[in-house]
């Protein structure tokens, strides 16, 4: 059952093996439901798995990496893994920019377009479309997140699957998961980087993202499509 102060915060506890906690980061218009699936793989690679919930429309990305770091305090933990999908990878970037103490851990970023999103200047660009992006539209989207600065591992997936609402707007570029192009989620300064043949929801829903994940939250890089590691095994399942 979970604990009251695990409601009020949104957080969400899945047992895992060897105690490590992995917290899960939505995308824009999510809540967060999205990257259940997602979290169950990781359990059973051995994590344990909490949820952050973020406010995607009416706060910018930088007051969200403030109520991050809040709810990281709260935490507890000394060591603490951080994987966030599209606009939640924008927000842990804020999240290191703020200057917080944080725990040990890795960064995984999936399909986060960090040098900015061409679909978000589109739909700026129509008077119409621009209330769908809210504060993370002026205030993110629409430019380059804070550098990142080598403070840890951190490992970047792109999917390859054009299959998205991007193709409505516009703004997309090469190779793109529908929503954000592969060019858009490469950070100077990652450890590692792999593309995969996933569009930009279904990576919250693929076994091969969730492998690829599980490797990289263990061993700080990734195995590009194979898993050879015993502990990842159960994920093909």
């Amino acid at each position: 059952m979970m604990l009251a102060a695990e409601r009020r915060s949104g957080s969400i506890v899945g047992q895992g093996f060897d105690g490590e906690v992995v917290l899960l980061i939505h995308g824009l218009w999510m809540t967060g439901l999205e990257m259940h699936w997602l979290g169950s793989r990781l359990i059973r690679c051995g994590f344990k798995i909490r949820y952050f919930h973020y406010r995607s429309l009416s706060r910018s990305p930088r007051e969200n990496a403030r109520r991050l770091a809040d709810h990281i305090a709260g935490l507890g933990l000394d060591r603490l893994h951080l994987l966030a999908h599209s606009l939640g990878g924008i927000v842990v970037l804020h999240l290191f920019e703020l200057g917080r103490v944080l725990p040990e851990g890795r960064v995984l970023l999936l399909g986060s377009p960090v040098l900015g999103s061409g679909v978000a200047r589109a739909m700026m660009a129509h008077t119409g479309l621009r209330s769908l992006l809210g504060r993370s539209g002026i205030d993110g989207l629409t430019q380059a997140a804070p550098e990142w600065h080598g403070e840890r591992d951190l490992g970047v997936i792109a999917g390859t699957m054009a299959l998205g609402v991007g193709r409505l707007f516009g703004g997309l570029q090469g190779a793109n998961d529908g929503t954000v192009s592969v060019c858009e989620t490469r950070l100077q300064g990652a450890t590692d980087f792999v593309t995969l043949a996933v569009n930009h929801m279904g990576m919250l829903f693929s076994s091969g993202v969730a492998r690829e994940a599980c490797r990289f939250l263990h061993y700080g890089r990734f195995d590009r499509g194979v898993v050879k590691s015993r502990s990842l095994d159960s994920v093909r399942k």
